[in-house]
């Protein structure tokens, strides 16, 4: 408790310093940080076992949240390679109204099948990517196929556009009924990278949650106040955790400072070891992943990480704009593999397919 008290002490002193807004300072401290020291000390893990009890050294800003486990039938959350509701473990953080966290409640193996999405199908066209900024359009036409040359064949899989059924029963199981995913946008990380402080206010309503999706390596999530000079909170977010940010929470600066490396090298999260059942419900959203697949995916995530955030954009009597429509004011910074030229550059959204 000694050396916990003295990193939250120094972190504390850290924002208090002249200079850059306390956001950006804890920013830089923990894109600077070292696995394994007390520079972690002060970062949430949800995980954790005096989490679910409320003890430990943040039981004052922990909460449990209540889900609606009616909304979601165990059957239903079955196919989408999710525990039933009952069993899952979400909270919500002092101070920060409308933020739920979700322990990891994929089902064993379940995670694989979200993963070869996130990788092999949503990469594809006609999904835009912020690659094409930068290369031919037969250079971004089939990343995937790219990044598995070493294999001598592969057989060519159909696309099947059946998964926003499992992010809308994650939103029906926090209490927003009739939540339709409209949009995603899909982050790729490798260790060095970094998402910079900014704020999604992208969506032309803002009254339905953001749903964030963590698969592969852990990494430290920033959340802060409205504004920068308000000091953010660090937790952990680990392969298949969940985080619901609406209300109060939806406009609120956020940041990924820091992707960790396997403890033990290069290695997968524990929760990727089990392999997807060999045997999937008969109306399972699940399809199964083969071998040579899960291969590509598993040597990826070795050394990387893929965050998904689904979005709905449209109130219930919105339509698209048929011109793209440019956002007022721009307050994001992104740092890393992904950059925007100029302050006036629009957002690329990968826009899914509504049934996809």
């Amino acid at each position: 408790m000694g050396k916990m008290a003295a990193v939250m002490g120094s972190v504390a002193s850290l924002v208090t310093e002249p200079g850059e807004d306390a956001f950006r300072k804890l920013f830089r401290f923990y894109r600077q940080s070292r696995p394994g020291t007390t520079d972690l000390g002060g970062v949430i893990d949800f995980s954790a076992a005096h989490a679910a009890r409320g003890t430990g050294p943040f039981a004052h800003k922990i909460v449990r949240s209540q889900l609606s486990v009616s909304s979601v039938s165990e059957h239903d959350a079955h196919r989408a390679g999710l525990q039933p509701v009952s069993k899952w473990r979400a909270y919500g953080l002092e101070g920060y109204p409308g933020f739920i966290f979700i322990s990891n409640p994929f089902l064993p193996g379940y995670q694989w099948h979200w993963v070869k999405q996130c990788l092999k199908l949503y990469s594809q066209k006609p999904n835009v990517c912020n690659l094409d900024k930068h290369m031919t359009k037969e250079e971004t036409q089939d990343l995937w196929e790219q990044s598995k040359e070493f294999l001598s064949s592969i057989e060519e899989e159909k696309i099947k556009n059946r998964s926003s059924n499992q992010r809308e029963q994650v939103a029906a199981a926090c209490g927003f009924q009739g939540f339709q995913a409209e949009a995603g946008i899909l982050n790729y990380y490798r260790l060095d990278s970094t998402l910079g402080i900014h704020v999604d206010r992208s969506e032309l309503d803002h009254s339905k949650p953001l749903l964030s999706f963590s698969f592969g390596q852990s990494a430290i999530f920033l959340l802060g106040g409205l504004k920068r000079d308000e000091a953010p909170t660090a937790m952990f977010m680990h392969s298949g955790d969940i985080m619901v940010m609406s209300g109060f929470s939806r406009l609120l600066n956020h940041a990924v400072p820091r992707v960790l490396p396997h403890p033990e090298g290069e290695g997968l999260p524990h929760c990727l070891e089990t392999p997807l059942p060999g045997v999937l419900p008969r109306d399972s959203l699940v399809e199964p992943c083969s071998v040579e697949d899960w291969q590509v995916c598993a040597s990826y995530l070795k050394t990387a990480r893929v965050n998904m955030t689904v979005r709905q954009v449209l109130a219930t009597d919105q339509d698209f704009p048929l011109e793209p429509v440019e956002e007022k004011k721009r307050n994001i910074t992104i740092e890393g593999s992904c950059h925007l030229d100029d302050q006036n550059s629009q957002v690329k959204r990968a826009r899914l397919h509504p049934n996809s």
